[in-house]
């Protein structure tokens, strides 16, 4: 969600704060703001909007400073405006945070009787006052900021400098990702190793409840008893290049068609024409999973999609039993967990706040072990899980998720392969499964090919309201996956449901003006499909069905089109049919002029509830 750079640098730091600003800019935010200090005084400069908006103010008054930080804002306490932006000053102290304190209220009655005056409606002003109050009693910033920071209740990310110690940043992180990029002569704190890389690629994870205080030479991280502990320096695999647009329109765009490179990295050396390859889920994954007897599965938006394929697929070939949940509803319950059940955690962050908090619920609950299938090695929810499978996907910028969703499937394939052939599943059937993930990436391929006649489709959409998207089977979250995806970055509104729901209810909705979008692959359900269908067209709805090639529809021309995919085989075709949706998504807004890579309201790591 939000973003934060701080530097402690032999440099002006402004411009390096700016343009880290602007590699998170992806994220989604409302506002911006940086504060530089030098010589004992602080200046700064916030702006609702976008970075270049607040960096346009910055550049018509420029100021020098060696020590900085900078931030982005989602609004959550308070409305978008600059009052509520980032960073906050109180006294001596300015601080930029995200994540949500939850005691902020009793805290701001505390020190407003100790005669502190607020000017923002945010918890982030609390926290600065208390830095402040803790200051006033002698200590050093970082002890403050420790004192600070054992009082609080909630999520945080946070970067604090002080006007008495110039050249020194103070970092602390809980619930929230933090990080450390080493420097020649300067150091960095990052919320995200995009919003770094371009001046380092040495990288400190921060474990939780880690305090850091960086200046231009050195780096110190203490634990929240403020013992100095150390923590391990990684090289990043991003590049700048990796998170530039290139030929493409929009990131959206650029990542829809890097897909099938992405999944091809996903399989690479993890299955070959003999099957899925041993310990790819770490080195005692394969005996922990000869023990699964079942899976529960937990994940948020279109992760909690792929969880859904993956139920339909672990149930049908390894025939375990598999339950799915959203990750925010999962951690507000009492869940019955049989003896051998694998939790799974899907996350293309690694840092979404209900997932890692549903992982860590999971502790407690007498699972067999945990499982992540994420995106970044070295997030929370792959470090602090037993097992692990990384989705390779590569920087993935748009707000609204393409390829990090095919890779999860990628990967979902392969834990199913592994605990079909554990379970049994007939060698013949097996081997014309790993054969099918062999080609995934060829077939998505092919379907991208199919975007001349998705343009045209899209032109349909421009002036509508609404949608419904059907599918059967796998593909019902497949259906879900592409009505998310509409109303994410085109605003229309769009619903899913299974096929055969339609007459208990969704068909009332069906008129002229509302298209129906159906996946139609080949398989057992599609004469049950055409039947739904049917009941379309019998309203005078206008469908748009997405069929396999082998698959025999007819919709009358003037009230609807069919659009032929070739799926590449029963297994792989939830992935395959996902490409068209996106594409249908992706065009409508561009024709509707929204803004495709960061749409309203949204952003891209949910690290709040």
């Amino acid at each position: 969600m939000c973003g934060i750079v701080a530097a402690a640098a032999q440099r002006d730091v402004a411009p390096l704060l700016i343009a880290g600003l602007k590699a998170l800019e992806y994220r989604g935010y409302d506002s911006a703001g940086l504060a530089v200090l030098e010589g004992g005084q602080v200046r700064r400069v916030r702006a609702k909007g976008k970075v270049r908006e607040m960096e346009a103010i910055y550049l018509a008054d420029p100021f020098p400073g060696c020590t900085g930080i900078a931030h982005m804002r989602w609004a959550t306490h308070g409305v978008p405006n600059e009052a509520n932006a980032h960073p906050h000053m109180v006294g001596r102290v300015t601080l930029v945070h995200n994540g949500i304190i939850e005691n902020y209220v009793s805290l701001r009655a505390e020190l407003q009787a100790k005669g502190y005056a607020f000017t923002s409606e945010t918890d982030t002003e609390v926290m600065a006052a208390l830095v402040d109050v803790n200051l006033s009693k002698g200590v050093s910033l970082r002890e403050a900021v420790l004192a600070t920071v054992r009082e609080l209740e909630g999520a945080y990310a946070i970067a604090v400098i002080s006007r008495d110690e110039p050249g020194r940043v103070v970092g602390a992180r809980r619930g929230a990702p933090l990080l450390v990029g080493m420097g020649i002569g300067e150091n960095f704190l990052g919320s995200d190793a995009q919003a770094l890389i371009r001046v380092t690629n040495k990288i400190i994870y921060l474990d939780e409840d880690d305090v850091v205080e960086i200046s231009r030479n050195a780096i110190q991280i203490y634990t929240l008893d403020g013992n100095p502990v150390e923590r391990a320096m990684h090289e990043s695999e991003l590049s700048a290049d990796a998170v530039e647009r290139g030929e493409y329109r929009h990131y959206m765009q650029k990542e829809i068609f890097e897909q099938p490179r992405a999944v091809a990295n996903t399989l690479e050396a993890r299955i070959g024409v003999g099957g899925v390859l041993p310990h790819i889920f770490g080195v005692d994954g394969d005996e922990l999973l000869a023990k699964v007897k079942g899976l529960h599965i937990i994940a948020c938006g279109t992760s909690y999609h792929a969880g859904m394929v993956a139920k339909y697929w672990i149930e049908e070939y390894a025939r375990l039993p598999v339950s799915v949940e959203v990750a925010s509803e999962y951690r507000y319950r009492e869940a019955v967990v049989p003896d051998g059940t694998l939790f799974i955690a899907i996350s293309q962050s690694g840092e979404t706040a209900d997932s890692l908090a549903a992982m860590r619920e999971s502790r407690r609950r007498g699972y067999l072990g945990t499982l992540a299938i994420c995106n970044v090695p070295e997030s929370s929810v792959v470090r602090e899980a037993d097992l692990k499978l990384m989705t390779r996907a590569g920087p993935e910028i748009g707000v609204a998720s393409t390829k990090a969703f095919t890779t999860q499937l990628a990967a979902l394939a392969l834990l199913t392969l592994h605990l079909a052939k554990q379970q049994g599943l007939e060698t013949a059937h097996y081997n014309k499964l790993c054969a099918q993930l062999l080609h995934l990436p060829r077939a998505i391929e092919d379907a991208l090919k199919l975007e001349p006649q998705i343009i045209e489709l899209a032109e349909r959409f421009i002036h509508r309201h609404h949608a419904l998207f059907l599918g059967r089977g796998a593909h019902y979250p497949v259906a879900l996956e592409g009505s998310l995806k509409l109303k994410e970055i085109s605003y229309i509104h769009a619903e899913a449901y299974p096929a055969g729901e339609l007459k208990h209810g969704p068909l009332a909705l069906v008129d002229e003006d509302m298209p129906v979008v159906a996946v139609a692959p080949n398989g057992p359900l599609l004469d049950k499909l055409k039947s739904n269908l049917q009941e379309v067209r019998a309203r005078g709805g206008e469908l748009i069905v997405f069929a396999d090639s082998t698959a025999h529809i007819d919709v009358n021309a003037a009230r609807g089109s069919v659009l032929r995919i070739d799926a590449g085989g029963e297994f792989i075709a939830p992935a395959v049919f996902t490409v068209p949706l996106q594409l249908l998504a992706y065009h409508v807004a561009v024709l509707r002029g929204t803004d495709v890579d960061q749409p309203r309201n949204l952003a891209k790591s949910v690290t709040v509830e």
